[in-house]
């Protein structure tokens, strides 16, 4: 196995021992000195692991740490903080900080590598999934690159539905699950061909069966990565109605995953208020007044929009001030 490992001491003699050590297994290794100089050499080198000491000048270990998992780019890289103090406060003081694991002082050479051996074989596994994700987002953006009028419109339904969601208290499992769900919603158009996805008229009835098709396309596409299993009742479930009339399940009310009628009113809105070719961009106050007409019709949660309607209204003014 290989890796990149950053060891972090203000002891230089213990900082040689462990890079001598590490190398010799055939590890890449940098070191830094104390907490910035950790940072730096972090941002330079972009380690696959941290092995850092907790008592050190300037920043400690537990700043180091604790910077480092507030990063979406840096958090899932593991951190082991290496210490000589053994007080349960310090390990749990490591643990808020988001510390992946703990090493005692003197470090026993074979529990180094069997932790160092596991934690890259963890990280390894997770820049998979990572890359894996990143497909399917590149994906999904080629199909809206396809049609010039939904420009933007992914990005636009993240931030939409992602703020509905913290309004009504979604966890933050959800709130996550409707950002990456604004994305690739729709991901399952990629097997819709071309001349049906971009038609400006109606659809034939034969085009709308193969249209209708693409939640449970997209699903399929989705459904093997265990990352995304809060994101696949929103691809399956988004063109669901509140009355049951909508696909491919008909469900009904509250039958409709919560994260699903979320991103839906947020879906809805963003057609409305966007030019299309068949129809110019609605005003808000415009595309509200549709969407309350088709609440009376009972297509969408009367609750749900509601919320989306203040949260609109609350951010137009807030635009004003």
């Amino acid at each position: 196995m290989t890796g990149t490992i950053l060891i972090v001491d203000d002891d230089a003699s213990y900082r040689k021992l462990m890079v001598g050590l590490l190398r010799a297994q055939g590890f890449e290794v940098f070191a830094a000195s104390d907490g910035e100089d950790a940072l730096v050499e972090f941002a330079h080198h972009e380690p696959d692991l941290v092995l850092m000491d907790v008592d050190m000048p300037r920043l400690n270990g537990f700043e180091v740490c604790r910077r480092l998992k507030q990063q979406p780019e840096t958090r899932l890289t593991p951190v082991v903080l290496v210490t000589g103090m053994a007080a349960t406060e310090d390990r749990i003081r490591g643990l808020e900080a988001g510390a992946d694991d703990f090493l005692s002082k003197p470090v026993d050479r074979n529990e180094l590598l069997a932790r160092v051996r596991s934690l890259l074989s963890l990280k390894a596994y997770t820049d998979e999934l990572e890359r894996a994700e990143s497909v399917l987002f590149a994906l999904a953006r080629s199909i809206e690159g396809k049609d010039p009028y939904t420009e933007g419109h992914c990005e636009r339904l993240s931030d939409y539905s992602a703020g509905l969601g913290q309004r009504i208290g979604l966890p933050p499992e959800q709130i996550t699950a409707l950002r990456w769900g604004g994305i690739v919603h729709d991901i399952g158009k990629v097997a819709v061909p071309e001349a049906i996805l971009l038609k400006p008229g109606p659809l034939s009835p034969e085009e709308r069966a193969i249209m209708r098709r693409h939640p449970l396309v997209g699903e399929r596409i989705c459904s093997p990565l265990r990352s995304f299993r809060w994101v696949l009742p929103i691809i399956r479930n988004h063109h669901e109605k509140y009355d049951g009339s909508g696909y491919p399940d008909g469900l009904k009310g509250e039958q409709i995953p919560v994260a699903a009628r979320v991103l839906q009113i947020g879906d809805v809105y963003d057609a409305l208020h966007t030019e299309r070719p068949y129809k110019r961009a609605l005003s808000q106050d415009e595309a509200m007044r549709i969407m309350e007409q088709e609440v009376q019709q009972g297509w969408w949660d009367p609750n749900l929009f509601a919320q989306f309607r203040q949260m609109m209204a609350e951010g137009s003014e807030s635009e004003k001030g």
